[in-house]
């Protein structure tokens, strides 16, 4: 018995650890990508998967830009960053994306990875409003970062920047320097103009 955990602890100790930091990423930004280097610093993380979903339960989708749109975006974003990859892997599965259901078909179609979810404190304050949160907790690590006044269990750099307001910025011909990767301010600017 006790080798057997033995073993079984050596195997997980094998795993690739990855890191599921999901959203809208409707357009992504600096602060997604700085959020997801910290986690890849600060926890025990192989990598970092930003998961575009195609609808958030709790989020209404009428101002979502295309699926498709927005992965091909954050694709380039982090293109030439270590360790962080996108996957468009909620785009295949039944609508509205609920994470439990989420992290069932993960673990099936990668039993050699170990997940955990990445999720703001403002979500961790709501969990209980999750599907299935209890079974989440009861199978993966939670990271959370701080958001607004609700704390995290990590540190992260503050960058005062957000979707909304990279919108916001290029709806009134703002300049968004500094707020989103250099290598798709054009096309945010040209997808987000009204």
């Amino acid at each position: 018995m006790e080798m057997n955990s033995a073993r079984m602890e050596m195997n997980s100790a094998r795993m690739k650890r990855i890191g599921l930091f999901g959203g809208s990423f409707n357009p992504i930004h600096n602060g997604h990508i700085a959020l997801a280097q910290a986690v890849l610093r600060q926890c025990r993380i192989d990598e970092v998967w930003l998961m575009v979903s195609p609808q958030n339960p709790l989020k209404p989708s009428a101002a979502l830009l295309d699926d498709k749109l927005r992965y091909d975006m954050a694709c380039r974003a982090v293109q030439d960053v270590a360790s962080i990859s996108v996957s468009d892997y909620e785009f295949h599965l039944p609508r509205p994306s609920y994470t439990w259901n989420t992290l069932c078909h993960l673990r099936e179609d990668f039993p050699d990875r170990v997940f955990s979810l990445i999720i703001g404190g403002d979500n961790w304050a709501a969990f209980t409003r999750w599907r299935q949160w209890q079974n989440i907790l009861s199978h993966h690590d939670v990271i959370v970062y701080p958001r607004g006044e609700h704390r995290g269990t990590i540190e992260v750099p503050l960058l005062d920047v957000s979707s909304t307001l990279v919108r916001q910025k290029v709806q009134k011909g703002e300049s968004i320097d500094g707020l989103v990767p250099e290598s798709i301010a054009g096309l945010v600017e040209k997808l987000y103009a009204r």
